[in-house]
């Protein structure tokens, strides 16, 4: 009788841990979420977890309209998955994991002055993410108009789909500068590559990012217990190394 009981309760165990995760994060994420995802792992071998990462707002009607079979949805803006609770679509009220920074980002230009060198390169093109749906580009926008140079560099101006779109053209000379995460001027493929200068916090709304497992994940405890580990102090000291805010 007890191997019976053994043999069921490993068979129950086996079978929660091959429960596939797919989670949906900000672009801003890339790195900074691997990292979490890698360490998840470290004690979790057998857990399926599968990232797709892009704009907070595009995956946030992907999710709205039924057409993406996500688990755990991360946003870089915390009002994404608290509409999507409020339409009853999650499983739980969203949880703040992080606050996002930009930076000022250049391969060649000094960029220690700040925002100001935008004015003394008419031409060059700054790359930000799009402001329709991606946070990010919404907060360079912000930040922008704080400055009150938006309408005099509006032409100059080139956008991702995504920010991590708008760092590859930053990458590719495609653009001068870039207004991107701090998360992913801090990345290894950016960290040596050019100078950036942190974009004072007081200039745009804060990015405040938050999470929630949807309703398709309401019987999958991989994804509760992978939920829990984003707010264990190993997933904060990754966040951290990477710009989040994590201390409120």
């Amino acid at each position: 009788m007890k191997t019976i009981f053994t043999l069921l309760f490993l068979t129950i165990i086996s079978a929660s841990y091959s429960q596939k995760v797919r989670i949906a994060a900000a672009a801003d994420l890339r790195f900074a979420m691997d990292e979490v995802v890698a360490e998840y792992k470290k004690s979790h071998p057998n857990a399926d977890l599968e990232v797709i990462y892009g704009s907070s707002g595009n995956a946030f009607t992907q999710i709205l309209n039924g057409g993406a079979p996500y688990d755990i949805y991360f946003s870089a803006d915390i009002a994404y998955p608290q509409k999507l609770h409020e339409d009853g679509l999650t499983v739980h009220e969203p949880v703040l994991y992080a606050i996002g920074r930009i930076a000022l980002w250049s391969s060649s230009i000094d960029v220690s002055k700040g925002i100001s060198v935008l004015t003394e390169n008419p031409r060059a093109r700054i790359a930000i993410a799009n402001p329709s749906h991606a946070p990010y580009g919404q907060r360079a926008v912000e930040t922008l108009k704080h400055y009150g140079i938006y309408d005099n560099i509006m032409p100059q101006l080139i956008y991702g789909e995504n920010i991590s779109q708008a760092a590859q053209f930053c990458l590719t000379g495609n653009a001068q500068f870039g207004i991107l995460a701090l998360s992913l001027v801090l990345a290894p493929n950016m960290k040596n590559r050019g100078n950036y200068c942190l974009i004072d916090a007081d200039t745009h709304n804060p990015l405040l990012q938050g999470f929630v497992i949807l309703n398709r994940a309401k019987e999958n405890a991989i994804a509760h217990d992978f939920a829990k580990f984003v707010s264990s102090h190993h997933a904060i000291n990754i966040l951290e190394k990477y710009g989040f805010v994590c201390n409120w």
